[in-house]
Order: structure tokens, then sequence, then C-alpha cells
């Protein structure tokens, strides 16, 4: 069995856009015509130019390979040019084809994927949600309100959720670590305790933020949400500050977590050594696949730190994170997003159901693909899946920001 065709979809979530502009699946076929499917997470490229990167990695490295050689094809991406370093857009790119890899070796033995991997540990996932509007709520005053947030977080916790997410500590700008305002530190103990007036102990409060703070603000707002017992400080100071993150660690009672933006046991490893992080939030779709992070699980038993994939794309990468989930000791937590097009795009074959994920019994990732939808639903814009505003921290008249792709109206 070889790899032998790729063809790549972009496809773009419908209004309000939850899971960010656009989503790149990629459909990876063999020579005996078993179909794999995977996604890769985001870029730091526009989609029409990554279909370039993916396609040149696809055949540069994999093309025509037996798909069980996962760690050689790893191997000849990683030292791709020289480098072997992390790189995120070759990473991307190796990331979302390797999730196929796994998709047709597990269709190959009508095996699920997680069964590849060491076999089923969790039967079943805690999963948790961010907190987006209420379909009675504004989509623009809803991210500055802690009331509307307390109602949102309350109507989750009676939908099974256990834990939920929320960052109104913005801004994220391209200017690098900033003092937050004093004004965004209150609206952030405003937010944490309205919601855990809400939901009581029966739901941990995940506080995020995007890696826009400095070092010492972020000590100044972490320390003061202390008291409402977050179980963690998301990204606190920017991903390339692990020290920094380390400094931050060490003086705010809430556990730090970080990886979104991370690729590759290389990056991970240096948090762990640092002492930066107890909890490692790997993108599937960035991180370098299911084998690369499997690694990054076993690395974090050794630091008795705990491992919560990330999710800001579609179902497909999605479906990856719960068989990595499935299949490691030291799970905390799954990011779920549900939205009708997340479900629709998978014909509704994985669902949370009250707060918590099963892993699929179908062979490979388990999800039926609908492409037909994905192909329906192409992006046209020009804006990247995220983006960071230029315009730095306001210290007069408050911040007020939706993340890196705002919701739209539709």
């Amino acid at each position: 069995m070889r790899l032998q065709d790729l063809d790549v979809i972009v496809t773009a979530p419908p209004a309000p856009g939850w899971g960010g502009r656009y989503w790149i699946l990629v459909k990876v076929t063999t020579d005996t015509g078993i179909t794999g499917w995977g996604e890769c997470y985001a870029s730091s490229v526009g989609p029409e130019a990554m279909k370039h990167v993916i396609r040149d990695v696809f055949e540069r490295h994999m093309q025509g390979e037996n798909p069980e050689n996962i760690e050689l094809m790893f191997r000849r991406a990683y030292s791709s040019g020289f480098t072997q370093r992390p790189d995120l857009t070759v990473m991307g790119a190796f990331s979302g084809l390797e999730i196929a890899c796994w998709d047709i070796l597990g269709k190959d033995r009508d095996r699920p994927v997680y069964a590849l991997l060491g076999g089923r540990m969790n039967d079943r996932i805690r999963a948790y949600t961010y907190l987006y509007p209420l379909p009675r709520h504004n989509l623009t005053e809803f991210w500055t309100s802690p009331e509307q947030a307390a109602e949102c977080a309350a109507e989750m916790v009676a939908c099974g959720y256990t834990a939920v997410k929320f960052d109104p500590a913005g801004p994220y700008t391209i200017r690098g670590g900033h003092m937050p305002a004093m004004s965004d530190i209150s609206l952030s103990v405003a937010f944490c305790k309205a919601i855990r007036e809400a939901v009581g102990d029966r739901a941990d409060l995940l506080f995020g933020t995007h890696g826009q703070f400095n070092t010492a603000g972020a000590i100044r707002l972490g320390q003061a949400l202390e008291p409402f017992a977050p179980l963690w400080f998301e990204e606190p100071t920017p991903p390339d500050m692990i020290e920094d993150m380390a400094r931050v660690a060490r003086s705010v009672r809430i556990p730090v977590a970080t990886g979104e933006r991370m690729t590759t046991k290389a990056e991970f490893g240096a948090v762990l050594r640092a002492g930066a992080a107890e909890i490692l939030q790997p993108a599937l779709g960035r991180a370098g696949g299911i084998w690369e992070m499997k690694k990054v699980a076993a690395m974090a038993e050794v630091f008795n730190a705990q491992v919560a994939p990330h999710l800001y794309a579609g179902p497909v990468e999605w479906a990856a994170n719960i068989h990595l989930a499935a299949s490691i000791p030291n799970l905390l937590l799954l990011e779920s997003i549900e939205t009708p097009f997340h479900d629709q795009l998978i014909n509704g074959s994985i669902r949370v159901e009250s707060g918590f994920v099963y892993p699929p019994t179908a062979p490979g990732l388990g999800i039926d693909v609908d492409e037909d939808l994905a192909r329906s639903n192409p992006y046209t814009g020009d804006d990247l899946h995220l983006q960071m505003q230029e315009a730095p921290c306001d210290y007069a008249n408050g911040n007020a920001f939706q993340g890196g792709a705002p919701a739209s109206e539709g």
C-alpha cells in the first residue's frame, strides 16, 4: 500500500464562524483505493499559498511511501532544507497529512486509530467548551459582559459540561507582550466572579489569554484571578518566551497551560524542562500530528504534566484529538466546538454527550466526512484563519477584542 493522490479542500464555516475563518482539509488516497482525511490547523500564510506548501510536503516526502512509515516521513519533513528544527508552516502541512495516514491505517486494518496507539485508555473523555454567545445575546456586547458570560456558562453546565473557557483580557496585538490595562484586570475579575457564582463548584473555570502580556503584566493579572481558583491560566506570555512563562508559573497559584501555537517535541520539551506549564495544549493539525504528540504526552508523564488537546478548527482535527486523548493516561480535558456545521461536516459521527466524548469504534478516525458540503462552502476572503490586531492596548477607553476571527452576523 502506497500513498498516491492528494486533494486539498479549504472550507469556510458559515456565520457566526466559530472555529476560525476557514479549515484546511486534506484527502489522501492510496494505490489500493483507501481514503484518509486530515486537517492542517491554521497557517502563517494564506490558504492558497498553503495549498502549495501542503502539496510540496506530500510530493517531496510522502507520495509513494507506505503510510505505516510515519516516523520516516516525519524525519524527512522535519529535516527538509537542512533544518531539523520546528517550522510552523511545514509542520502544519505535515500534521494534516500525517493524520490522514492514521485514518488510512485504521481503515486498512478495520480498527480505530487509538487501537494502533496502544489501545484505549479512556472510555470517555471529559470535554470543555469556550463560552460563545447564546441566540439571545448580542454578538458585539457579549465579549465584555460578565452577566452574559455567566448565563452562557450556566447553560453549558446544564448541558453537562464540567469546564468552560473564556478570555476577556484582550487585546492580542502584533506588538508582543504588554502590560494589561487596569480596566482589563477589573473586567477579568468580574468575569471570573460572575461565572463562579453561576456555576459554583460544578465546573472548572479555564481562563484564556493568547500570549498577549509581558511577564509582570501576566503576574499581576494572574494573582488577581487566584481567589476564583481557575483550573488554568492559558498562555499568559508569548509562546517564544518560555523562561518568562516559567516565571509566571512560579509567581501565580494557577496552573499554566500552553501549546496551541507550538509544534513538535522540541518546543514542548523546552516548556517541560523549564517548568513553564503543567498543562500542554497541542493542536494536532499543527503540532506534528498524532504520533509526535503521543511522544509529547509520554514526555509530559515524566514531568507529571497533563495534556488538554486544543481546538479552534474543524471536526477532522477534533477527531484526531479524540484518538490521542483516548490513548493517553495523562489526559486532562478535550476542547470541543458544537455548531451545526461542525456536526454536519462529519455527518454527526462523533458528538459531545452530556459533557463527554466517547471514542468512536469505527475504523480509522471514525468520521464520515461530507465532502460535498466541504466543497460547497469555499473560503473566498483574504484574511488568515486567525489574525492579531495592530493597534496597541487602549488604556483610556478599554479593550473589547473579539478574538482573531471576530464573529459575523452572516
